[in-house]
């Protein structure tokens, strides 16, 4: 068999102290999964049954590399993130067994283009255009679970420019890694390479040209995003 045209090369994020390149098969990301922001959204901070919604392997952007601000918005947000790596595949797999599929962990930032987001939100139209673009998933380098255990609580924070903008903890998730993992997998198998981002706290807010966005999570270091000029 050949290709009718060359495949692409697989999507890959950094690992830690490691040459090695982890490959990406999935992005998922779980919506508004801390009260305090479901409630600046606009939405009840209750426990309502967890959202998701998804990003293309290809979107994915290293820490340091310079994310050109996107077209089609006026309203170009940042948004900090736990992000767990699936490292052994499973279909129904229950809470409690969650974790011995875990890889690893990362920082990621959630690119977003609010203002398409929350106009196809008012139609009850899909995220992609908002959320799925290209070099929307800033993620890495991945530390793998046997250096940093599994994160369930400790700071996260995000700057712009030095300043704090966005500032709480882990342990604040309404929906808990465990559960996540498990109510994924009961909807669709997972695979390794399955990567999840976990949700964003209060704060989110605009970046704008020449502007630098830093993530920091205890224990997982730091990734820094420079914005560059508007795409043509």
């Amino acid at each position: 068999m050949a290709y009718v045209f060359p495949s692409a090369e697989p999507a890959t994020v950094a690992v830690d102290g490691s040459d090695d390149r982890l490959p990406v098969r999935r992005i998922f990301c779980v919506g508004r999964n801390y009260a305090a922001h479901a409630r600046e959204m606009g939405r009840d901070p209750n426990r309502e049954p967890p959202f998701f919604f998804t990003k293309p392997a290809d979107a994915v952007v290293d820490s340091g590399e310079v994310v050109a601000y996107p077209p089609e918005t006026e309203n170009f947000h940042y948004e900090a993130e736990l992000v767990v790596v699936i490292g052994k595949g499973g279909k129904n797999i229950a809470e409690e067994n969650s974790l011995s599929h875990v890889w690893g962990y990362a920082i990621g930032n959630d690119l977003t283009r609010r203002d398409l987001q929350l106009k196809a939100r008012e139609q009850g139209r899909p995220w992609d255009w908002g959320k799925a673009f290209d070099r929307s998933a800033v993620i890495g380098p991945v530390f793998p679970v046997e250096k940093v255990g599994h994160p369930d609580k400790g700071s996260i924070k995000l700057t712009v420019n030095g300043e704090v903008k966005q500032d709480a903890d882990l342990n604040e998730l309404i929906w808990s890694v465990p559960e996540i993992i498990s109510i994924l997998s009961h909807s669709m198998t997972l695979q390794p390479g399955d990567l999840i981002m976990t949700g964003t706290p209060a704060g989110v807010g605009a970046l704008v040209e020449g502007d630098t966005c830093v993530v920091e999570i205890e224990g997982l270091g730091r990734i820094e995003t420079p914005i560059g000029k508007r795409e043509a």
